[in-house]
């Protein structure tokens, strides 16, 4: 397995396989709402805001993870969030998904961002160093739905502090039902 940040020539299979890993997962309806963020985020986020990982082999995607920035206007760090992440089903369950988390943030760190956040299941993601967090250690863009899955982490090696100020999610995050 290698991982590779390369995703221009390869978005319709990433789309895909998040649509085939959610509704497999999830539902036809769920399915559909991942395609969409996927496909909206490929197609409108500048490079910049935006890092997109995949585990291959063969020449075939085995799981995908993207993270975008996330900005809070009083906070000089740099912050990305990780959502959606998605590992093709007949590779679940194979430590596809926490190697190329650990992958992403160890790559995240080496190009300076400070603080990782998702929003997930901590007995998942605490397995990447991922611990949960309270609203008053960074302020969600939208209500949490499920507060208790509100995760972070330090990347710069120090512990996790506060982040200050409003948050500010890429526009295909911006999406009250996705919280």
């Amino acid at each position: 397995m290698e991982f590779t940040t390369e995703y221009k020539d390869d978005t319709d299979d990433i789309i895909a396989m998040f649509y085939e890993t959610f509704t497999g997962s999830e539902g036809a309806e769920e399915g559909l709402v991942i395609k969409e963020l996927v496909a909206g985020m490929l197609a409108s986020l500048r490079p910049d805001d935006m890092r997109v990982f995949s585990a291959i082999e063969d020449g075939s995607i085995l799981g995908s993870i993207i993270f975008t920035r996330m900005k809070y206007e009083q906070d000089a760090r740099t912050v990305f969030i990780l959502s959606p992440v998605a590992v093709s089903t007949k590779h679940q369950g194979k430590g596809v998904g926490q190697r190329l988390i650990s992958h992403a943030l160890q790559a995240l760190r080496d190009n300076g961002v400070d603080v990782a956040l998702t929003y997930g299941d901590i007995n998942f993601y605490s397995k990447v160093g991922f611990a949960h967090i309270t609203e008053a250690d960074a302020q969600p863009p939208l209500p949490l739905q499920y507060p208790e899955g509100w995760l972070g982490q330090s990347l710069d090696d120090s512990r996790f502090e506060p982040l200050i100020g409003p948050s500010q999610c890429v526009a295909p995050l911006n999406d009250a039902s996705l919280w």
